[in-house]
């Protein structure tokens, strides 16, 4: 467990080489601002494409495999921005890092099938908010190094956390684990990524290309001619990619759907909110600070992060499950209203951090959950990659939403929009998360209380051991099955 937490912070902190540099990228390569923004989106597409493909492939048997070998990919592109001679060569190992975004399927699929039932649903809890906490701690850590040392000693930085990932999944982590044989859907995974890329390109450029251009439509055209055929050919799969059958069950449909909303609010709020601290001198708004105290703004976040992941368990002996995500939703639009009518002093801005950070890991923290209860075990990475392309693409949608709006406050020759921009981004942020609370609380259903739900794993535990008796070997993950008191076998 401290392994796979350990690779899911290491690669969060890459993540973090992304946003909070996008002002010092723009001035040191010399391109608009609009343009840095692809060292976000290359990094976002990416994590999109991957992440359905590893999901699928972490039901096998080779995870680690799975692991080292992003891992690589990964480090090659923090060497490739390290080297930095051009901007594109930034871009392009900012797309390579993008894949460790695919890493948490792995994780959680690899938590499932090696550690006890208790230990494995604490694990999943706590990789679930891994890229929200090493993010925040990446941030004051990459934003200090690139302040005083260059932005390429950033992602040299970034190399030698992913090195120290790396050597830890390859000294203890198992090379094979017990799982049956699985069959890979390939056509299925390049029409996905056709589709995916095509989306990504229209929410990432649509706004400097035009929503009624050529280019903008047809990808949209394409996107959308390949969906509905794409579905019936997944449907009929034995083994699909993304098995979309389980979207019919109310609780995995809430889960990914809150997941997307709650993505898309994320980055309405934490970009805007770095923006608007590094707020130039000339703008009547804002902090006028440096790249470094808005990566330490960010640390609240991490922190009340992992506190509130902490807190998830204790909450549901105490009330249940089905307020879970409902409450977390509510706290991150707290936040959103809250800098929304109150941005006059820094410390504001922190504080805003502490409460998103607890919105946040309340809720990403426990929709896996919902998730792994609800699938069987020997599909969780392929359910888990599913929910996380939703989130990469709600990641996406956010940050073209955010970008489109503070674009739509900008006047002609100027850089920055009014503040009302800013005011704007964050009310759609609360809009959407009052959404998903509403969503949430829905589509949940009644659930069992924490005991009753505990003995039902227990007892599924039980019948599947004799149902194996003789010999056969039991995998310890299949007390994680349907969590429904009812489903019987």
């Amino acid at each position: 467990m401290p392994t796979l937490v350990a690779v899911g912070l290491l690669v969060a902190i890459v993540s973090s080489l992304g946003a909070p540099l996008i002002p010092e990228i723009a001035h040191h390569y010399h391109v608009s601002l609009s343009s840095a923004q692809w060292v976000l989106t290359a990094a976002l597409l990416t994590g999109a494409l991957t992440t359905p493909l590893l999901g699928r492939l972490a039901d096998g048997t080779r995870q680690r495999d799975l692991i080292t070998i992003t891992l690589v990919a990964v480090l090659a592109g923090c060497i490739l921005s390290g080297i930095g001679a051009t901007f594109s060569m930034v871009v392009l190992g900012r797309a390579l890092q993008g894949m460790g975004f695919g890493l948490l399927p792995v994780n959680m699929a690899t938590a499932r099938r090696l550690l006890p039932p208790a230990a494995a649903r604490q694990a999943i809890a706590t990789l679930s908010v891994s890229t929200a906490i090493g993010a925040g701690l990446g941030y004051p850590l990459t934003a200090g190094i690139a302040q005083e040392f260059g932005i390429s000693a950033a992602y040299w930085f970034g190399a030698i956390t992913v090195c120290l990932a790396l050597t830890a999944a390859l000294i203890v982590l198992p090379g094979r684990t017990p799982s049956a044989s699985i069959s890979f859907d390939a056509l299925g995974a390049v029409v996905l990524s056709i589709m995916v890329t095509a989306i990504s390109l229209v929410l990432a450029e649509g706004d400097s290309w035009g929503w009624t251009s050529t280019t903008t439509l047809s990808l949209i055209i394409v996107a959308a001619t390949l969906l509905v055929p794409w579905i019936f050919f997944e449907l009929r799969q034995h083994a699909p990619l993304l098995n979309l059958r389980h979207l019919t069950n109310p609780t995995v449909a809430m889960a990914n759907a809150v997941g997307f909303l709650m993505s898309a609010s994320m980055y309405l709020v934490v970009p805007v909110v770095v923006e608007f601290i590094q707020s130039p001198a000339d703008v009547p708004y804002g902090f006028h600070s440096t790249v470094l105290v808005s990566g330490l703004v960010l640390m609240p976040l991490s922190a009340a992060t992992f506190l509130s992941s902490r807190l998830l368990i204790p909450y549901e002996r105490r009330f249940g499950i089905r307020t879970m995500v409902p409450l977390g939703a509510l706290v991150f639009g707290a936040a959103a209203a809250f800098f929304a009518l109150f941005h006059t002093q820094l410390w504001e801005a922190f504080a805003t951090m502490g409460v998103l950070g607890l919105g946040i890991g309340f809720t990403f923290s426990a929709i896996p959950g919902f998730i792994v209860r609800a699938v069987p075990a020997h599909e969780t990475g392929a359910a888990t990659g599913l929910y996380q392309v939703l989130r990469t693409i709600g990641l996406s949608f956010g940050s073209a939403l955010s970008a489109g709006v503070l674009a739509s406050f900008t006047s002609s020759g100027s850089v920055f929009p009014t503040v009302h921009g800013f005011l704007v981004t964050l009310v759609i942020a609360l809009g959407l998360a009052l959404i998903a609370a509403v969503a949430s609380y829905l589509l949940a259903g009644p659930q069992p209380p924490s005991d009753a739900l505990q003995a039902t794993l227990d007892q599924r535990m039980v019948e599947e051991a004799e149902l194996e008796a003789g010999g056969a070997f039991l995998d310890r993950e299949t007390s994680l099955d349907a969590t429904d008191p009812s489903d019987e076998r």
